[in-house]
């Protein structure tokens, strides 16, 4: 395939910039600091130059991963953000990721195009199930872990039971780099290992800016912390005995994970995780391919996308498609494959995203996360690549539905930005579309992990396309894959029904266990085509 114009780094050049990439995803039960800690990052990094307040408190603007209006209104992340920027002599890529359970199939797509995770942890609650849900997910993908415990300014749990239990409840052996001085609620500053030193912090007016910070000897810190400082001593001494001292194979083969303690809305312990990240966090390595052979990082350029997204900016209807770049150097301009078409994309307008804001990008490398805009040809999943012969990364995953609502025009006027919008829906994945010839196309059936999909499918509908939606909910609890098409006729029926999802999978839906059992019992040969949908695999 040609290109607008030559590539001209060199394979040396391209692995030396692929090693100045990290790219991570920062993953959270809901309400436990993700995208204050998100922007804490930033602010430490010298890329925004005061912290916003995810409810825009105090006159504060808002948090730049949280750029949807729903997003501010209701205080919590909804759509996976990106931001890109620079920090020392590394090159960042932080996805921010809806911590909300109802949006995990938005999550575990960002989990496919990061190299780490951040685990964050309220300092009062410790492991919570959603948490625990995404951390199967790094460990099921082999990702490496850093757990940085938040909120450690307000009251909460004891640091060494918060550190049992993620041996006892998800077996990960930490590794504290940290360790408070004072109880949580009574934060004096940490311990750190590494030298032994105190570092104690300094609020600033609202934690909008930076924290600042000083270093006492342990001398020091005994004589002004007293007994706060002499049990942290004791403690990290006992972490050392129970097999809590660090060691970075263990980190990198995610069978441990570093520990930190801090507050990101006071930014306290922030610098500290952005430096550890930098210095600890592993850069891009060969990708397998659809056919499980590892993709070189120098080899001819290779991508995936793995979310779309329009609305970003309000005085275009662009669509933009973010892409993990895999493998070689990324120009503008180049004209790549689309692995599931066939057909050439022309990447003429590309961009480098930081939240809501975008500024063109030239070149991209092994671990950068790219923008292409006015991407309507792309979707979920598709593989980039230039030069034969052809890659194709594996794809990522639809999850299980659980809710169901048949969607119509509230207004038929507007039946056209009716389909419009939900060809929009459809193709940034905000809720599965399924069909059938029963129903027509007039009255597509939105499925979704959550009933929160709705809220925002719904809302999107209004906001960008002024379609209102009537949506009518379905009785169907429980899902299966149909696969052999002749048995159709035999699910379809008064409490079930066949759907087909835009991927070609047809879902027999029922309203309940029985009704599935009735089916079994009268059309036994039935049996063989009704599989159960696996959650990240259907």
């Amino acid at each position: 395939m040609t290109t607008a114009h030559p590539v001209t780094a060199s394979s040396a050049d391209v692995l030396r910039e692929a090693g100045r990439r990290r790219t991570f995803a920062v993953i959270s039960h809901p309400d436990a600091g993700k995208s204050t800690l998100t922007e804490a990052l930033a602010l430490h990094a010298q890329v925004i130059s005061e912290a916003g307040a995810v409810h825009g408190k105090a006159g504060r603007r808002g948090v730049v991963s949280d750029w949807m209006e729903m997003e501010k209104a209701r205080g919590i992340s909804i759509t996976s953000a990106a931001l890109q920027f620079s920090y020392g002599d590394a090159v960042v890529n932080l996805l921010d990721t809806p911590g909300h359970s109802d949006f995990s199939e938005d999550t575990y797509r960002v989990l496919a195009a990061v190299d780490s995770a951040v685990m964050l942890l309220d300092a009062a609650k410790g492991l919570e199930p959603q948490t625990l849900k995404l951390f199967d997910v790094c460990r099921h993908r082999g990702i490496p872990v850093i757990t940085f415990i938040n909120k450690w300014d307000r009251p909460g749990r004891d640091a060494l039971a918060l550190c049992d239990e993620l041996v006892e409840r998800i077996g990960l052996q930490p590794m504290p780099l940290t360790w408070p001085v004072g109880d949580a609620g009574h934060f004096r500053g940490v311990l750190d290992r590494r030298d032994g030193q105190f570092i104690r912090y300094a609020r600033t007016a609202g934690g909008a800016t930076a924290a600042g910070q000083e270093r006492l000897s342990a001398a020091q810190a005994e004589a002004e912390e007293g007994a706060d400082w002499v049990r942290a001593v004791e403690e990290v001494d006992l972490l050392s005995a129970s097999g809590g001292d660090f060691d970075l194979a263990r980190f990198l083969d995610a069978t441990a994970t570093p520990v930190l303690f801090g507050s990101a809305v006071l930014n306290f312990g922030v610098k500290h995780l952005l430096d550890l990240l930098v210095e600890l966090a592993p850069q891009p390595t060969p990708r397998p391919d659809a056919q499980a052979k590892l993709r070189d990082l120098n080899a001819p350029f290779s991508a995936f996308v793995f979310k779309v997204q329009t609305g970003m900016d309000p005085s275009h209807r662009d669509q933009v498609a973010f892409a993990r770049v895999c493998s070689g150097v990324f120009e503008r301009g180049m004209v790549v494959t689309n692995a599931t078409t066939g057909k050439p994309f022309a990447t003429k307008y590309v961009q480098q995203v930081f939240g809501q804001q975008r500024s063109t990008l030239d070149t991209a490398y092994p671990g950068d996360v790219i923008g292409l805009v006015n991407a309507t040809a792309l979707r979920v999943g598709d593989t980039l690549y230039t030069d034969k012969p052809a890659v194709r990364f594996p794809g990522l995953p639809s999850f299980a539905p659980a809710h169901f609502a048949v969607a119509r025009p509230a207004d038929l006027s507007r039946s056209k930005q009716f389909r419009k919008g939900i060809e929009q829906l459809e193709s940034e994945g905000v809720v599965q579309i399924l069909r059938s010839l029963r129903r027509g196309e007039a009255a597509p059936v939105f499925a979704a992990v959550g009933p929160m999909q709705f809220e925002v499918a719904a809302h999107r509908l209004v906001a960008e396309f002024k379609s209102p939606v009537r949506l009518e909910p379905l009785p169907y609890t429980v899902v299966r894959r149909l696969t052999d098409p002749a048995h159709r006729s035999l699910v379809d029926g008064n409490r079930s029904e066949v759907l087909t999802r835009t991927d070609g999978v047809d879902l027999a839906l029922f309203t309940d266990s029985t009704t599935l059992g009735v089916l079994r019992r009268l059309h036994p040969e039935v049996v063989a085509a009704l599989e159960p949908l696996v959650a990240g695999n259907t």
